[in-house]
């Protein structure tokens, strides 16, 4: 099955480091990443979809960033 994650941050290093960390457990980039504006915190937000392979059949329980 396939896996989908979209992960997001605030436009900081962690952002970076939190695919970096998906990207060495095997995810792979999904699309462009994004990035806006945030009004109501005043920040710039980031976001990249990745995807995994795994083996097993989908159900919510699926833990995906133990995958």
């Amino acid at each position: 099955m396939k896996l989908y994650r979209l992960l997001t941050e605030d436009d900081t290093a962690a952002f970076c480091h939190k695919v970096t960390a998906a990207l060495a457990n095997g995810w792979v980039l999904h699309g462009d990443p994004a990035y806006a504006f945030d009004p109501e915190c005043g920040v710039m937000r980031c976001a990249q979809a990745v995807v995994k392979e795994v083996e097993g059949i989908y159900s919510p329980d699926v833990k995906l960033a133990d995958q």
